[in-house]
This record gives C-alpha cells, structure tokens and sequence, in this order.
C-alpha cells in the first residue's frame, strides 16, 4: 500500500538508516497536492536518540518537501506529552500553531495534540 500510494504521490515513507542500520522512519503521512501541504511523521529506536538523526532526517525531509514535492506547508502533529517529539519541531524551527482538544485516539484514551507549521519561504 505505502509503493501505491508512493506512486499516485500521496505519501512518502522512508527508511532512516545509520551507519548502514535501520534506527527509524520518517514520512509524509499526507500529501495535499491541492493545497500543498503534507504532515509529517517520524520514530526512531530509542537507543539512536540524542545523536542528531532525527534532526538531520527532518531537515532533508523538509527539502525534498518544499523543493520535490513543491510544498508550501508542513505540519508535524505531536501529542502534547510527548516531550521527545514536541522537542524535535521547536528545534527544526516550526511554528506552534495551536493545541487540538482529544485529537488523538491511542491505547490509553484520547490526548491533546500540538500542531507545529514551517512555511516553504521560512
């Protein structure tokens, strides 16, 4: 499903390696070609944290985003606990758009989520 909807540019997902080793991914969940605006998630193995992987995945998402996929928008939606994630799109330079009310459904209930934007021309 992830190569058909890689095809009809829908989504990317992609694999973050590290010294020849899987430690992670990094996609755009969605891509709204119409209005030029993807979200974008991420998750790498805890032991391969506080290296600067995510950040540089991130980054080289962000170019292929705003100059591949002619993007104008990206979002990153983190749930509001989660510190890790949160940390990585203050980091990156995106904007704190707001907080959403019971946004997002996981395992032990409904959580608040945080909306990060960065704009192609920032």
């Amino acid at each position: 499903m992830q190569l058909i909807n890689f095809s009809r540019n829908i989504s990317l997902n992609v694999i973050i390696k590290y010294h020849d080793k899987a430690v992670g991914t990094i996609s755009f969940n969605n891509i709204d070609k119409k209005n030029r605006i993807a979200d974008i998630g991420y998750w790498l193995s805890p032991i391969f944290e506080h290296q600067g992987i995510m950040a540089r995945s991130l980054n080289a998402m962000c170019k292929i985003g705003f100059i591949e996929y002619n993007l104008n928008k990206i979002i990153i939606n983190a749930v509001i606990d989660n510190d890790k994630s949160n940390q990585v799109a203050k980091k990156a330079g995106f904007h704190l758009d707001g907080t959403f009310r019971d946004q997002e459904l996981l395992s032990d209930g409904f959580h608040d989520e945080n909306q990060w934007s960065l704009l192609k021309r920032e």
